[in-house]
């Protein structure tokens, strides 16, 4: 804005030109219009009924206006009036001039006159409007509610005969999306929701509503009302994609996992929950586990860990695009994985949970005075103290797993859900079904409120009655669709919902699109979990993750060579080649022979033993048989190393290109040799170091 305009506007009032007259304007613009054509017709002599006829004119053009536009009777009236008034008056004030008192006195007066019957005409026009606007809103309301006096009536009369219930309805609320509605019912004699609840399959039968919608009982706004909802529109057998929107999240405002069958999105509420979803082979559990993780990935308090022991193929996905430098950004800097940590095998996942045990623990100690400042007992999670998701696949079958291992890692992850609630540890287990054994363990029940059963239609092993328990009604053909199913909270009681269909390449999106949204862990919690988090995406540590060697090979000639299965070498004429592991033991053997100069195996040519100066390897056949080659060839490396001895991350580093074993496996062999006596610990902590019993002081020489 220039200075002279500012300067001009601030010397007066501004006068908007474009603006409509109003009953003051417009009066004082036909006022002083009829004066100054008076007076230039009494100078210029002009005829007075041209004035007239002017004045005739513009009173028919504004009456044939008025009724195009419909205006009122008493709005044609005045606006004509006005003309003609103003027209009558020129020419009278040009027949007797316009400069008398008695003309200019009539001009005022003929000008108050047209302003209060302009005003009066706007306020009847205004009153006018509005009360047609309000016929329209009450001729629809009586549709509606003629619409809704019916719906309520008709299920009046149903409750009454199928429920034995009389009932009251308060409300009948139609849905945004058209696929069903709610109505507000009060049960007399204080009948609670669940009695009609236990009808709902009944009642939506009655109501002949399509396969896949239901009427569900849910409690009102206090114990004496019921809400139940209608669905008129199957919505859970299509596919719903993952909405492409992946703004930012937070584990304390919830994270949706999809819709209910009104289209409302349904949230896990996860900051003190844990949560438990099961579904048997083909119902979508698998996606729905990657919408899981796609909405912790989308969050900015959470960092995920993943445990899935079937080849770790849940988190796969969310890691190897950007391990493998598959994604981009737009700044050209790297992507991080979608998941902060995923553990594939056993010993990584025993690993994982010890991490976590160790970041919990340390976080009761470390952060007192935080907890102190914010007056609570739980921990305040934010972007700088994020909470730890553990979803671990299949989880709520290592919990009631026999197996030895399985024991172990259940040990764990119990311990992680009983005691660091406060620390901000939660877990999201999965299971594939919801039998007595999967939910009979009390912490599962008490712990898991946020619970999802995905039925696909599958009936065997699907007990909805001990999933929800006091949640009557629910019925798995009522959800015969992947991807359908139930979901229920502390928040939101059992009902029908669908998950969001979420693609591999929206995977990949979302990895690149929240790379930089993801929490650093605390430092706190990261020198608590130590060097096992720190290094948990080094190669040694993800070889499994790009490993395409087939466990094991097709056919009975590739059990023979893998030293597993039926062997029928026996039958064959030629000799049998020698395996890998023999081979790999031939030539440690052949190293060590030329570096000490062994001595011939006694059991193999019969000679005398050797003189208390060489090394003798028939320590190895004297050990029980080992449990892989790749610990046969362990065994050999640590018989090898002599008296000065070796360690866990030497062997590793020896066998990781032939065998990729890791070195907490390593570690676990070096313990079980050192327990049953086939090796001799040699220091403590980061220093200990391990010596074959056979290359320890003191030990008295083969005989």
């Amino acid at each position: 804005m220039s200075t002279a305009t500012a300067k001009q506007q601030g010397s007066g009032p501004v006068l908007d030109w474009a603006a409509g007259h109003g009953p003051v304007t417009g009066a004082l613009s036909a006022t002083t219009g009829a004066f100054a054509v008076a007076t230039t017709g009494a100078a210029t002599a002009m005829p007075p009924g041209w004035a007239l006829a002017v004045g005739a004119a513009g009173a028919l053009g504004h009456t044939v206006v008025g009724l195009r536009v419909r205006n009122a009777g008493r709005t044609l009236a005045t606006r004509a009036a006005s003309w003609l008034v103003g027209a009558g008056w020129t020419t009278w004030a040009m027949t007797h001039g316009p400069l008398t008192w008695a003309a200019l006195g009539s001009l005022a007066t003929i000008g108050v006159g047209i302003g209060a019957a302009a005003r009066s005409a706007a306020l009847f026009e205004e009153a006018r409007e509005e009360e047609a606007t309000a016929a329209a809103e009450r001729q629809i309301a009586r549709e509606l509610s003629a619409e809704r006096r019916a719906i309520a009536a008709e299920w009046i009369e149903r409750i009454q005969r199928i429920c034995h219930i009389t009932v009251r309805v308060h409300g009948v609320e139609k849905w945004e999306t058209g696929a069903g509605y709610s109505l507000d019912l009060e049960p007399d004699g204080g009948i609670t929701y669940d009695r009609i609840a236990q009808y709902s399959v009944t009642l939506s039968a009655d109501a002949k509503l399509p396969h896949g919608c239901t009427a569900t009982a849910s409690p009102g706004i206090h114990q004496g009302r019921t809400i139940l909802d209608v669905t008129t529109v199957n919505v859970l057998q299509d596919d719903r994609p993952y909405p492409n929107d992946y703004g930012p999240l937070s584990v304390l405002t919830g994270i949706p996992w999809g819709v209910r069958t009104n289209a409302e999105l349904v949230p896990a509420y996860l900051r003190e929950q844990c949560a438990l979803v099961v579904g048997p082979t083909g119902s979508g559990k698998t996606n729905m586990v990657h919408t899981i993780l796609a909405g912790f990935a989308r969050a900015e308090d959470v960092l995920t860990w993943v445990i899935d022991l079937n080849a770790g193929s849940a988190g796969l996905p969310w890691v190897l695009p950007a391990l493998n430098g598959e994604l981009e950004r737009e700044d050209g800097r790297p992507v991080r994985p979608g998941i902060d940590w995923l553990a594939g095998t056993h010993e990584e996942a025993l690993t994982m949970l010890d991490a976590a045990l160790a970041i919990g623990l340390h976080r009761k100690k470390a952060y007192q005075d935080v907890l102190s400042k914010a007056n609570t007992d739980l921990l305040p999670i934010s972007a700088k103290i994020p909470q730890i998701m553990l979803v671990i696949d299949e989880g709520a079958e290592i919990l009631v797993s026999t197996d030895r291992q399985m024991k172990e890692l259940a040990k764990k992850i119990l311990e992680v859900i009983r005691m660091l609630r406060a620390m901000g540890l939660r877990t999201v287990l999965t299971a594939l079904g919801a039998t007595g054994s999967v939910l009979g363990n009390l912490m599962i029940r008490r712990e898991g409120k946020v619970r999802v059963a995905l039925t696909g239609g599958e009936t065997e092993g699907m007990d909805l009655g001990k999933m929800f328990p006091g949640r009557r009604g629910l019925r798995v053909d009522q959800a015969p669709y992947q991807g359908a199913g139930f979901m229920g909270t502390p928040e939101s009681p059992a009902a029908l919902f669908k998950a969001w269909r979420i693609l591999p390449n929206q995977i990949r999106e979302i990895t690149a699109a929240t790379s930089e949204r993801h929490p650093r862990l605390d430092d706190v919690s990261a020198k608590a979990a130590g060097p096992a988090y720190a290094r948990r995406w080094d190669a040694e540590r993800t070889a499994w993750m790009r490993d395409l060697t087939p466990d094991s090979g097709a056919g009975i000639e590739s059990s023979a060579a893998t030293g597993s299965g039926l062997n029928l070498s026996a039958l064959r004429s030629e000799p049998e080649a020698p395996s890998r592991e023999d081979e790999m033991l031939r030539r440690f053997r052949a190293e060590i022979d030329a570096q000490f100069g062994t001595a011939p195996e006694p059991a193999a040519t019969g000679a005398e033993p050797p003189a208390r100066g060489g090394l003798n390897l028939s320590a190895l056949n004297r050990e029980q048989e080992q449990d892989s080659p790749a610990q046969r060839a362990a065994l050999a490396l640590l018989l090898a190393s002599g008296t000065e001895g070796t360690g866990a991350s030497a062997i590793a580093r020896a066998l990781t290109d032939e065998y990729g074993t890791t070195r907490q496996t390593v570690v676990r062999w070096l313990q079980e040799w050192f327990k049953d006596g086939t090796a001799v610990r040699v220091g403590e902590g980061t220093k200990a170091r391990y010596v074959h019993r056979d290359n320890a002081p003191g030990t008295p020489p083969e005989s």
